[in-house]
């Protein structure tokens, strides 16, 4: 199937100023970005020149900051107004931390009076806070006025803002009261006051919130938006959820890249330079070579042990692979119940006991299917051999599965994030322990 961009390079030449404009706003945004990265800048300048202003808006807050900053570059000073005129204070803000101090110049002489004035007030939070997330445009009404009047407030104003979801209701100090739904204002009548329908027992977040608590907040809660309000509880702003959905992106991408021992922001691929991705890569490669270089410590120690009994070198492997393996089920699912705030620290003596009980049964079932294979396959070791490995197995499993459940709880407790836990550091320090646990058991049934 030939793609948009195929189709555009074979008919541009020659496409008419109105037919290319039409084909051009054809396309959604999810196509465009599917295949903006295989543009020339020629043909992607041209594209975007010919997208309707709202698509353009659309587009370019999703584009990589690099793509962003050289289109903006490329267009008109004309051009530029009418883009940032449309576009939401949250995601001009985003674009004005990211580009150059030229283009950031560029941009700012672009905005208007009302415009420079919303910036510079997200501009005072942290990018990571509640703050740094919401948008300062919002309908926000009094308690005494009647749902009428309402409608009419909303008609005349729903324009100046991306989403309609809630109305926010204030007291004569900008503090936030309460909040009534577009529903429940079209279903009273219109002699009814906002006082009486409006909903006090709302969810709000402070601005100094971390952007992840929000996202478990609006999900926790099934909600679609949420206030922010300051310590005195004046309305700032409003977190949709389209602004949450990023951060969960972001938040998930961090994780995953900690858990790979990669260090740095959550960047796209595309945009890391080589010597970007040897920096992300290589400190953690650094760390893991020498903690790894411990495990030689620990079998320069029982080398004795394996020089009197060979087998026990040849199932090494299979022990610190099984250990790092339970390890990293225990830890992944520690994190990620973390994240969503279905495990708590309070629970640990209750989590670490259900876990004892799993890594015994995991540790039995293999240890038997371990002694059953180094009987029945080469080597084909002797029935006291078999146990000896057998039950080292169980004990490896039994205590890697209790380190990756208590490393995630307590590195949380102490504040830093569980997820650079998981992965090769876990592993690594697993196999240590599972070594030390494999020799000094096999010492013991073997008399060695």
């Amino acid at each position: 199937m030939s793609t948009w961009v195929e189709h555009f390079r074979e008919f541009s030449k020659i496409m008419k100023h109105e037919e290319m404009r039409e084909f051009v706003h054809s396309l959604d945004i999810s196509e465009l970005l599917d295949q903006w990265r295989v543009l020339s800048e020629e043909e992607a300048d041209t594209v975007f020149k010919n997208l309707p202003i709202t698509k353009k808006r659309d587009l370019i807050v999703e584009l990589p900051d690099a793509e962003q900053e050289r289109i903006i570059r490329s267009l008109s000073a004309q051009n530029k107004k009418e883009l940032f005129k449309e576009m939401e204070p949250d995601d001009l803000v985003d674009i004005v931390q990211t580009v150059s101090h030229e283009v950031r110049n560029a941009v700012w002489e672009s905005l208007s009076d009302d415009a420079k004035k919303e910036t510079l007030f997200l501009l005072r939070f942290e990018e990571d806070d509640a703050a740094g997330l919401m948008t300062p445009r919002y309908l926000a009404i009094r308690a005494s006025i009647t749902v009428q009047q309402a409608i009419h407030f909303i008609r005349n104003n729903c324009d100046k803002v991306e989403y309609l979801y809630n109305i926010y209701v204030l007291d004569d100090l900008q503090r936030l009261i309460g909040i009534v739904s577009i529903k429940d204002i079209l279903a009273a009548k219109d002699g009814t006051i906002i006082s009486d329908i409006m909903d006090r027992n709302f969810t709000s977040v402070r601005e100094d919130t971390d952007q992840e608590e929000v996202a478990k907040i609006l999900e926790a809660n099934d909600l679609i938006s949420v206030p922010v309000v300051d310590q005195n509880n004046l309305l700032l702003g409003d977190i949709t959820f389209d602004d949450v959905m990023d951060v969960i992106r972001e938040e998930q991408t961090e994780d995953i890249y900690k858990m790979g021992a990669l260090s740095g922001a959550a960047d796209d691929y595309t945009e890391i330079s080589i010597w970007g991705m040897v920096k992300k890569r290589v400190p953690w490669l650094i760390l893991l070579l020498l903690v790894g270089t411990i495990t030689t410590n620990v079998l320069k120690h029982y080398e004795h042990i394996i020089l009197g009994a060979a087998f026990l070198f040849i199932f090494m492997p299979v022990i610190t692979e099984t250990g790092g393996n339970t390890g990293s089920q225990a830890s992944t699912l520690m994190i990620r119940g973390l994240a969503t705030g279905d495990i708590h620290f309070r629970e640990i003596w209750s989590i670490v006991l259900k876990e004892l009980f799993i890594g015994l049964i995991m540790g039995i079932i293999t240890g038997i299917v371990l002694i059953l294979r180094s009987i029945l396959l080469p080597p084909g070791l002797t029935l006291p051999q078999s146990l000896a490995i057998g039950a080292s197995l169980i004990f490896v499993v039994v205590i890697s599965n209790l380190i990756g459940t208590l490393a995630p709880l307590t590195i949380h407790k102490l504040g830093y994030d569980p997820a650079a836990m998981s992965g090769p550091l876990m592993a690594t320090i697993i196999d240590v322990a599972g070594l030390s646990i494999y020799f000094e058991t096999a010492r013991f049934f073997l008399k060695l």
